[in-house]
């Protein structure tokens, strides 16, 4: 069994990372836990058994006490990575850290130097590479199956209602105060592209915008807040009172210790939940087109959009031998050769755990890798060009389409 702390606890730390020590028992404990928030902290101090001295309201505090566990496990707000990620190196700890690893390119280099100095192991949660959906069509191209890959198409459907949720009232939508639509969100698809190409990623252009999310698109006569009486209640998809208090009463659960109606309209009133989606303080994009080409010749188009009826993943994988398609919601791959003209489908079991299976399996990885030193799929080393992807994506949509040669980018870090 392994022990680790876990750094701003969070939703994503206590339900996931936390629950996962909850559910297996025998292979990992959570020995520490740092989180402004009492509540949480109190609750995984219950949960977990942790003792009073190892239950922090900072981070500083509980990694001052040293290295009192195999791994630190880091889930703080993205602009919040780079100073706990440094102190838990310096203390001697194995690390695995929520994406993006910072929204500052530099510090993503400087993370994954430091680590490198100290002998010390980053794991970064790219979990879509754990998923049996992405590692099966991995081996799917690696065993020649399809030929060589000239292109590859990749859709990542936010869903109307998650987007409103998390990238225009949520933790996410400003990206002055987490980071940009395309690393925080879609830092998977860049990483899960690169991950099933492997290669080297040469240049990136991009377009994209906040379209609708914004005050010009408010109905006429909305308040700030949806509880304050909207004159388009009835007709507005995104009104929070609705969606909060009906098909959304789960997501509710997520800015709210209980989801009874009183709880719930008492944080529509009090918290960013409840204001329009209109008149925000948000600024990231609501749909962004990437385009990708690799070494020796491959090409990849990824597109985001929020403004769809599912949340899922579908892609294209276009081989010289045949082509693979997927959807990654219902777990089902079409695999298509060229020469017999046969279709094969496969249908992959049912995923245990959320981002279809990859949470757990990624923590299962992570302990092996604990016990073995063997480094992960996903070690910072990996994720780093996909990262730089995601960063050379936004410095192109900034800049009218501008291709971003990575080489140069990755020049400009150094100096």
């Amino acid at each position: 069994m392994k022990t680790a702390i876990i750094i701003g606890a969070g939703d994503r730390g206590r339900k996931v990372y936390g629950r996962f020590a909850e559910n297996n028992p025998l292979e990992m404990s959570i020995v520490g836990v740092a989180e402004p928030n009492p509540y949480i902290r109190k609750d995984m101090q219950k949960v977990h058994g942790i003792e009073d001295e190892n239950a922090a309201e900072s981070y500083e505090a509980l990694l001052s006490k040293g290295k009192i566990a195999d791994a630190a496990i880091i889930t703080t707000l993205d602009k919040m990575h780079y100073a706990p990620v440094i102190q838990a190196i310096e203390a001697g700890y194995d690390i695995l850290l929520e994406k993006p690893i910072s929204p500052d390119v530099k510090e993503c280099v400087e993370i994954a130097d430091k680590a490198e100095a100290n002998g010390v192991s980053i794991t970064v949660c790219h979990v879509l590479r754990y998923t049996e959906f992405w590692s099966t069509i991995k081996k799917i191209i690696d065993s020649g199956e399809i030929g060589d890959v000239a292109s590859v198409q990749l859709n990542e459907n936010v869903e109307f209602m998650h987007m409103s949720h998390s990238f225009v009232r949520g933790n996410w939508g400003n990206k002055e105060k987490s980071s940009p639509m395309i690393l925080q969100k879609s830092c998977h698809d860049m990483d899960i592209i690169s991950f099933i190409l492997d290669k080297k990623c040469e240049r990136v252009s991009s377009f994209g915008s906040l379209m609708h999310f914004n005050e010009e698109n408010a109905p006429e006569g909305a308040p700030k807040r949806c509880l304050e009486g909207c004159p388009a209640a009835d007709s507005c998809p995104y009104h929070a009172g609705r969606y909060y208090l009906g098909e959304g009463r789960g997501w509710a659960g997520k800015f709210t210790n209980e989801t009874t109606d009183e709880e719930i309209i008492e944080a529509l009133w009090n918290t960013d939940y409840g204001k329009c989606v209109y008149r925000h303080d948000n600024n990231v994009v609501d749909h962004q087109v990437v385009n990708m080409e690799f070494e020796g010749g491959a090409t990849a188009t990824f597109s985001m959009c929020g403004f769809t009826r599912e949340q899922t993943r579908i892609c294209q994988i276009m081989g010289t031998k045949g082509e693979i398609r997927g959807n990654m919601s219902d777990n089902t791959l079409s695999i298509y050769d060229f020469l017999s003209g046969h279709e094969k489908i496969i249908k992959l079991p049912s995923p245990v755990g959320g981002h279809g299976g990859g949470d757990y399996r990624l923590m299962r990885g992570f302990i092996k890798a604990l016990d073995s030193g063997e480094e992960m799929d996903s070690s910072i080393e990996k994720s780093l060009q996909s990262h730089l992807m995601a960063f050379a994506a936004e410095e192109s949509r900034l800049s009218k389409g501008r291709s971003i040669e990575l080489s140069e980018m990755r020049e400009a870090v150094k100096l």
